[in-house]
């Protein structure tokens, strides 16, 4: 088996950072044994030296250890000295960092400025004009070179100055040449930072930082993970920076950078992190910082029995999403998304709690309707329904209370050690109040196995018993402080043995914590399985009311394994955006959040516009002040629309393409 690909699984159950080399950024050195450190960007005008100022020091004092300012031409990298120079004079040393996209000119002064530059290998010296060119092995060569004679400079500056680096790759930013070779794809991330770095290697410079930022959750941790194993084999060892590109706002910024983030940091990668949301980059600094706590808290669970090494063919590939093969059980496993169950079993179940669940009674028409984030299945235990339910709805119930019920749209659940004993040389279950139970209908019936201890898995007998219950769905519910490694375990074991009962996860919901530590280790946790393709569905415990099952829903949308709303994919701002991001944002998402499915971007400038909404239906794309260019794709459809205008523009475009549709109750 490939080294890297085992080391990859084996971080899955026994975290450990991965050792880089120390890379020295001002008085903060970043990598080797030093902590994960957090950074943001100012969102205001670079020439404004005040208000960046102020901002900066709003970003320090949140807790920034490093900040970043936008530098699109050469007087922005020149007021850097000034924004440099105020900060030391009221008594900050934070390192700067120095963005830089299309201008070379001005990343060689930033240069010898600031304690790092930021480039992007798909516009810094490279063609990025949207044109599909078919280049020969020669023409790609030559473009190489060129690219060489443009970037050495830099890379000498900085070698000089003792000024860091990071060269940071964006999905939707890849060259022309790039997409012409490898698609938009991770590998074509990962090589278009390769090029830049090997040159950086050429003139012995390695104070290099790298990242692989996308906005697409899977893309993101396929491309870093690629990244490592491609830097492996080289014998590199450079340190990762980490994030989730437009994220967006809101829970559904910080869920979607808990997934992406979260997951690598679980298998010990990442050095520095950047949550970018929507929102005042001081809001970034406290998730960013829980996301940091989470890794921490990591080192402290014990270690459990690692996955070992077994034919591939059953691993999960860890740079392409898969989902694991199973059985197909009622409408779970095999291609169907992720499914949602609500354990009520404690709570009275009447016609008000069903509206927490997502389903909504008319009284006039004597009708249920449904949410689209309405859970799939309800489990009662004991209780049996008091009224009439929504078709919708399938219900659980505990074993006996099943057979007692013969509810139609019902299914029975059985704790590990009574499942046990109806696998005794006696054929049945007999308790002090209930008749003797025959166990034949298990043999018909889809039923669900309640799993509390995971380490059960590694008793070969256990295993071994579950090859006669192909009809089982296994829910795990494994309590440990760190139960998102014996859940990974579980499942590798099971690829392992060849089992392809269903697997369902439980979660248990502390709504009265901390709702950002909530959102990073919800996301953090269930989001690493789900974006392995390792989850069949979440069983939800504990507080279950609107809000728990709005997150876990989120927490699926933002693994992209289950599409229940629109999704936005909105920049977090900085000194080069020409209209006010969050307000924009709010009100598209207020007139569009109904559409199920859609993809809008919302991009406040060229730079972060058609090449960072890489996979979005629409872009809205600011390009002056007051004025947007409108997308469909890649494609720029309208252009010069006035801001006032420009949603309603938006609007039409959806409708012309028939994806439309009105608003409803129960949107």
């Amino acid at each position: 088996m490939n080294k890297t690909l085992n080391l990859l699984h084996q971080s899955l159950t026994n975290y450990q950072r991965r050792l880089t080399r120390v890379v020295h950024i001002g008085d903060i050195p970043l990598g080797g044994n030093y902590p994960i450190r957090v950074q943001s960007m100012t969102t205001t005008d670079t020439m404004d030296t005040k208000a960046t100022v102020e901002q900066c020091i709003r970003m320090i004092e949140a807790g920034c250890e490093y900040v970043r300012i936008t530098a699109p031409s050469i007087k922005e990298a020149e007021n850097l000295k000034n924004i440099k120079a105020e900060l030391k004079k009221r008594g900050y040393r934070t390192p700067l960092i120095a963005d830089i996209h299309f201008t070379p000119n001005a990343a060689e002064l930033a240069a010898r400025i600031v304690e790092k530059v930021r480039i992007n290998p798909g516009n810094y010296a490279d063609k990025k004009k949207f044109q599909v060119i078919e280049y020969t092995d020669s023409e790609y060569q030559a473009e190489i070179e060129r690219i060489y004679e443009r970037f050495s400079p830099l890379v000498k500056i900085c070698k000089e100055y003792g000024t860091a680096m990071r060269i940071g790759t964006n999905h939707g930013s890849l060259s022309d040449r790039i997409l012409s070779r490898y698609g938009d794809t991770p590998e074509g991330m990962v090589e278009s930072a390769l090029e830049f770095l090997r040159i950086c290697v050429d003139h012995n410079y390695h104070n290099v930082v790298l990242s692989m930022k996308a906005s697409n959750t899977w893309v993101m941790i396929q491309a870093y993970r690629l990244l490592v194993k491609r830097i492996d084999e080289l014998g590199w060892n450079y340190p990762l920076h980490l994030g989730v590109t437009e994220a967006g706002d809101g829970e559904d910024g910080r869920l979607k950078s808990a997934v992406g983030i979260g997951t690598l940091l679980a298998e010990g990668l990442g050095d520095t992190i950047r949550v970018s949301l929507t929102e005042d980059p001081e809001f970034e600094m406290p998730v960013a910082q829980k996301l940091v706590q989470y890794a921490q808290s990591l080192q402290q669970s014990p270690p459990i029995k690692p996955i070992p090494e077994y034919t591939t063919s059953y691993l999960i590939n860890p740079y392409a999403y898969n989902r694991r093969k199973t059985n197909e059980l009622e409408n779970i496993g095999n291609t169907n998304v992720p499914r949602v169950i609500a354990d009520v079993s404690t709570c009275t179940l009447d016609y008000t709690y069903m509206t927490e669940l997502g389903y909504t009674y008319n009284v006039e028409s004597d009708k249920w309707t449904a949410s689209d984030t309405a859970v799939d299945y309800i489990y009662l235990g004991q209780k049996p329904i008091t009224f009439s339910p929504p078709t919708a709805a399938k219900f659980i119930y505990d074993y006996l209370t099943w057979r007692r019920l013969k509810q139609e749209n019902s299914f029975p659940l059985l704790q590990w050690n009574e499942f046990l004993s109806l696998n005794t040389p006696l054929p049945f279950i007999s308790t002090p109040d209930e008749y003797s139970i025959p166990i034949a209908p298990l043999k018909n019936t889809v039923f669900f196995l309640l799993i509390q201890d995971c380490t059960i898995f590694w008793n070969d007998n256990y295993t071994s018993l579950l090859e006669k219950y192909p009809n089982a769905v296994l829910i795990f519910n494994d309590t440990s402080n760190h139960y998102a490694r014996y859940y990974h375990r579980v499942v590798h074991k099971l690829m392992e043995i060849k089992l392809l009962n269903p697997v369902i996860f439980a979660y248990h919901h502390h709504l009265g914590q901390d709702k950002e530590v909530y959102q990073v280790k919800i996301g953090s946790e269930l989001g690493a399985l789900l974006a392995d393709g390792l989850c069949d569905g979440i069983f939800m415990q504990g507080q279950i009311s609107v809000q728990s099952v709005k997150t876990t829903f989120n927490v699926l949308q933002a693994a992209r394994t289950r599409i229940t709303k629109t999704e936005y994919i909105s920049c977090p701002s900085c000194g080069r955006t020409l209209f006010n991001l969050q307000e924009v944002t709010a009100k598209i998402r207020a007139k569009t959040e109904h559409l199920k499915g859609v993809k809008i971007a919302v991009m406040g400038c060229i730079v972060n516009g058609p090449g960072e909404m890489a996979d979005a239906d629409y872009g809205y794309v600011g390009t002056g002040i007051g004025v947007v260019s409108l997308w469909r794709g890649k494609e720029i459809v309208k252009k010069g629309v006035l801001e006032k205008d420009a949603l309603d523009e938006l609007i039409n475009l959806i409708k012309e393409d028939g994806r439309w549709q009105e608003p409803s109750l129960y949107n």
